[in-house]
């Protein structure tokens, strides 16, 4: 049976891309994802545009993941055409190359600590320390986690979270986040001037909303479910942070498409140089890998989720307040 760095090592296999298939599904994906947004405009009815609004944010999200390995050089790296592409997918997004990469390596390299800055994850205290903190901490802390801040993803984890946030805390290192801002809203005001209210709604407030949301409720139940457990900083290894504490997020075809795989993300944190195509081939081919700890979008397990503030050292497990 393998295990730590032998089930690791047994994962380089498939630390390797198709550069062809790369292309295909980022060019593909990005194709499908422009012609859904110019269905919002010159469909002839709003129920037809309605429909391409919210399957561009679906495709967003799907577009997000395969950026998202290209940041972890898992696919086209050192592809000056795929920098250009993904940069300026980075700026629509509002998910700068710049603090996306920082706070997402920091987030794989402390995913499961108990003891470590709350910086690209979900901030997790120990019911001890929740009780210590003062009522507006205990507030704020809350606010975070709650499920309408979660809804608003595209405000509170994207517009705040990535690029407001980081101009404040240190802007000569995030000033892509400023240049995302800019380009953001002056899109968005062009569509408004020259499209119109009606068309800014489905052109961008739809697909951006839609997006967000899911965006930060995958960062969110991801990691934070029922049987995710913590531990401190001197117990923690990188193997166990990936089996232990991320989810396997079972889903249907087309939702599993529409997330470029990111639910099987317990392999995803052992090694996150395998291509977003490659993971279903890796958990079938690792029986290791197939017993994972899993949570779904279905209402009871997100319900489930939400439910969950801190983590309780006694019961090993993450609890209610």
């Amino acid at each position: 049976m393998l295990q730590g760095k032998q089930l690791i090592l047994a994962t380089k296999p498939f630390a390797k891309e198709d550069r062809a298939k790369s292309w295909y599904y980022t060019i593909s994906t990005l194709l499908i994802l422009i012609a859904l947004l110019i269905g919002t405009v010159y469909n002839f009815h709003w129920s037809l545009k309605l429909i391409c609004s919210i399957g561009a944010g679906f495709l967003i999200v799907r577009m997000f993941v395969i950026y998202h390995d290209h940041q972890h050089k898992a696919i086209l790296d050192k592809s000056i055409l795929a920098n250009i592409i993904f940069t300026l997918f980075g700026f629509y997004v509002l998910a700068p190359t710049g603090i996306w990469s920082r706070s997402h390596d920091y987030h794989h390299k402390n995913n499961s600590k108990l003891f470590s800055a709350s910086i690209g994850s979900y901030p997790i205290y120990t019911k001890q320390k929740f009780e210590k903190l003062s009522k507006m901490e205990q507030w704020h802390y809350l606010f975070i986690r709650h499920p309408l801040t979660i809804l608003f993803g595209y405000i509170f984890a994207f517009m705040y979270g990535m690029c407001i946030k980081s101009i404040i805390n240190r802007f000569s290192k995030h000033v892509d986040s400023l240049v995302a801002l800019i380009v953001h809203f002056a899109y968005q005001f062009a569509v408004l001037y020259f499209l119109g209210w009606h068309t800014w709604i489905v052109l961008c407030l739809i697909p951006h909303f839609i997006s967000g949301a899911m965006g930060a409720y995958l960062f969110y139940a991801q990691h934070n479910f029922p049987d995710s457990t913590f531990v401190g900083n001197e117990e923690w290894t990188y193997e166990g942070a990936a089996l232990e504490s991320s989810s396997y997020l079972k889903l249907i075809p087309p939702m599993q498409w529409a997330t470029a795989n990111i639910g099987f993300h317990h392999i995803h944190h052992l090694n996150a140089r395998i291509p977003f195509y490659r993971l279903p081939e890796v958990m079938n081919a690792i029986p290791e890998l197939q017993n994972a700890k899993t949570t779904s979008l279905k209402p009871k397990d997100i319900i489930a989720c939400f439910k969950l503030k801190v983590y309780d050292f006694e019961k090993q497990k993450l609890v209610g307040v």
